[in-house]
């Protein structure tokens, strides 16, 4: 099929090659100042136009720009005459849904939405991860949930069907399992320099390594370790005291995730409900 990515950059192109590597025609893709570099590496001979352009040129239009300008960039596509009546217009973002589609719908075209669950902070990174990555496909139908499974495959991945109105929740998830990791690793890692360990990062991956294999292994309510899960409020308040002296904005961050960690050890069973409610007392008092 002949495809066009607006928006080529780090996942845009990466998914340009996917598609290329599995026999489909790039015919052309779109972007900003970067783009044709980028395209004259990984895309070479693919013409590099404007969206509208772009768009003309394919019956499958891949829109692969941030969330914040997906709206305006469908709409200029569409209003230009970039997507085909009885074409695919795809979006590649996880928290919007199918309406945000809706002026390619006006124009004709079938709407549909695959995203990648990975974090993509390179090209050839994202080239790399495509393959294996779990892909979430919204449709309007079983024709469109047949060619997004398929689509979704042909960039490598392991595709699942998502309904429309769970995607906005569908990526708060995302948010917590990758950005949130990297917020929490960002404090730790101060704290660790603070105490006086050397090269934090490197001091802690392996603990943060072990910790994932646990989850993927075990699942989080069997994986969880710590204080909170022991009920350990002597270890808790010794925390508290030292990130109050280090770094006090840390405080409120370690009891808001403490109570997440102890409804979880009461909910596996692994933390009796009374000693969860004399640990949340404790917290209280440090909020």
């Amino acid at each position: 099929m002949d495809v066009a990515v607006v928006g080529a950059g780090r996942v845009g192109t990466a998914v340009a090659v996917a598609l290329r590597t599995a026999g489909h025609d790039i015919v052309a893709v779109s972007g900003g100042a970067a783009t044709p570099a980028r395209a004259a590496r990984h895309l070479p001979g693919v013409p590099v136009l404007a969206s509208v352009q772009a768009g003309r040129s394919a019956s499958v239009v891949i829109v692969a720009v941030p969330d914040d300008a997906l709206g305006a960039v469908i709409g200029e596509v569409a209003a230009g005459g970039g997507f085909r009546e009885g074409g695919w217009a795809v979006h590649v973002s996880g928290a919007a849904g199918l309406a945000a589609l809706d002026p390619a719908a006006a124009a004709g075209a079938h709407r549909l939405a695959v995203h990648p669950l990975q974090t993509f902070p390179t090209v050839e990174d994202a080239v790399q991860r495509l393959r294996g990555a779990a892909m979430a496909v919204t449709s309007d139908d079983p024709e469109g949930e047949a060619f997004g499974l398929s689509l979704a495959r042909d960039m490598g991945g392991v595709p699942f069907r998502l309904d429309d109105a769970a995607r906005p929740l569908y990526h708060a998830a995302a948010v917590f399992s990758s950005n949130y990791l990297v917020t929490v690793s960002a404090i730790a890692a101060d704290l660790f320099a603070i105490a006086g360990v050397p090269d934090p990062a490197a001091a802690m991956a392996a603990l943060q390594r072990a910790t994932l294999e646990n989850i993927e292994r075990l699942g989080p309510a069997a994986a969880l370790t710590g204080p909170a899960v022991r009920g350990d409020i002597t270890t808790i308040d010794r925390n508290l005291t030292a990130l109050r002296s280090a770094r006090p904005d840390t405080v409120a961050p370690y009891v808001a995730l403490c109570r997440v960690a102890l409804q979880l050890g009461v909910d596996a069973g692994r933390l009796a409900p009374g000693d969860a409610t004399a640990l949340s007392e404790v917290l209280d008092a440090w909020t």
